[in-house]
């Protein structure tokens, strides 16, 4: 946006002299003609002016435009243009969610896995300029969704993602490892894993902690969910007569997602119903605030030059026309 401003505007009270001058060149016209009195004005009625005569105001005008000119430019007008730059300081993340059948358990609504689907999905609509990936997990991890800013075709993936899609189990360290590997060649300022599970580790080639010890290698900050109530929670087990409900122990290694998070700089969490486990979400996203800097600045183009160059041309017209075509008789 542009807008005209002056670097001296005190000197635009200069201006007031314009009126000054106007009345002294009036007065001292008044003062300088001769009167003559005729009985009459009729011999006179078929006498035009001439354009020189029409014209004798012309040098004052002219006189009085220039120094207008002159004041405004002495002024220094400019046009001046605002805007910002924004610099952001990009954060990775990788969401490393558990789809193990547990998952299904209905102690949350309509069960764990939805509402682990819909926290992040809420928690990515949240974010600004950061690159999120997710990976999956159960008795093997793959990367669902590497790490992007196209957070539509990332909440569709998240959309896909069911119970069963991969070999039953709960692969905590091989899940860990898999978002460690999305995260490792990342020269973001910052990289977070948030990692979400419901079960014990108890299968794959790495175990959770050796997971952390590498994550920590690379600067990457874990933050671990355990989901489930405290207790038992209520199973689905398809019968040949409908659905029926078993209740099933909630066994939850907590002692292992504490250790990750400490190792790692993050912090371990326990969601038991789904108003919490968005409340976990909520604090890891105000944990994990891009930083961004705003840096304003101002433009100016000085337009001094264009009006004190009119001003001098309109001196010179005043200079030639009066001494010449309006030039006064000695």
């Amino acid at each position: 946006m542009s807008n005209i401003s002056f670097a001296n505007p005190g000197l635009l009270l200069l201006l007031l002299l314009i009126p000054v001058l106007a009345v002294w060149y009036y007065y001292r016209l008044q003062k300088n003609e001769s009167e003559v009195r005729y009985s009459t004005l009729l011999p006179f009625s078929a006498i035009s002016f001439t354009l020189r005569e029409r014209l004798r105001h012309l040098p004052f005008i002219l006189q009085m435009a220039a120094l207008t000119l002159l004041i405004i430019a002495l002024a220094r007008p400019r046009t001046t243009s605002k805007g910002e730059d924004v610099y952001s300081e990009g954060i990775d993340i990788v969401l490393a969610m558990d789809i193990s059948g547990s998952m299904l358990a209905e102690d949350f609504q309509p069960n764990r896995i939805e509402a682990a689907k819909s926290v992040a999905q809420d928690f990515i609509s949240g974010r600004i300029n950061d690159r999120i990936g997710l990976v999956i997990f159960a008795g093997e991890s793959f990367t669902q969704c590497p790490l992007t800013v196209d957070y539509a075709v990332l909440k569709n993936l998240i959309k896909k993602v069911k119970s069963g899609m991969i070999e039953d189990g709960t692969a905590i360290g091989m899940g860990l490892a898999t978002a460690v590997n999305r995260l490792k060649e990342s020269k973001a300022k910052s990289k977070v894993i948030i990692l979400l599970t419901d079960g014990v580790n108890n299968r794959g080639e790495i175990d959770p902690v050796t997971a952390a010890q590498i994550a920590q290698t690379f600067g990457i900050r874990v933050y671990t969910v355990g989901v489930g109530t405290i207790g038992q929670a209520p199973y689905p087990v398809q019968t040949p007569f409908g659905t029926r409900y078993q209740m099933i122990p909630v066994d939850l290694d907590e002692n292992s997602l504490t250790k990750i998070a400490e190792m790692t700089g993050g912090k371990y969490f326990r969601a038991t119903d789904n108003r919490k486990l968005k409340a976990i979400y909520n604090e890891i996203d105000k944990l994990e605030k891009t930083k961004i800097e705003v840096r304003s600045y101002r433009h100016y183009q000085e337009l001094f030059y264009p009006i004190a160059t009119l001003a001098f041309f309109l001196l010179i017209v005043d200079v030639g026309i009066s001494q010449t075509w309006l030039r006064k008789l000695p």
